[in-house]
């Protein structure tokens, strides 16, 4: 098992940053791939960005793509989505994930383990 608690979430203006975090325990953290999705109201849950195991590649949905940047710390067990140049369709429910298998990383369905989510919302 491994559970995962993000923070980070919380208002702020159009144009502005913030930074979730999303801290790991249970098994190792460093075999997981780990991703980002969101959830907008009336929306279905959509990919933002995921990073390999080893940190030195990262994938990204086009609508965030130079504005968001993803990482990791294996050291402690944490990942992080760094959102700059924030807009107001970013606002939803943001939620970190982590999965096993290598490939397809937008794929909701091959993540095994979810967190419970932190809000985000941008207000214009």
């Amino acid at each position: 098992q491994v559970q995962l608690v993000e923070s980070g979430g919380g208002l702020v203006q159009a144009g502005g940053s913030l930074r979730l975090s999303c801290a790991a325990s249970g098994r190792t953290f460093s075999n997981y791939v780990m991703g980002w999705f969101r959830q907008a109201p009336e929306k279905e849950r959509e990919f933002v960005a995921a990073i390999t195991r080893s940190g030195r590649s990262t994938y990204y949905a086009d609508s965030v793509k130079g504005r968001f940047t993803i990482s990791r710390d294996n050291a402690k067990n944490t990942v992080f989505l760094q959102m700059n140049s924030l807009k107001p369709e970013d606002t939803a429910v943001y939620y970190c994930a982590a999965r096993r298998s290598d490939s397809n990383y937008p794929d909701q369905s091959g993540y095994d383990y979810w967190g419970q989510g932190t809000q985000v919302t941008v207000s214009s």
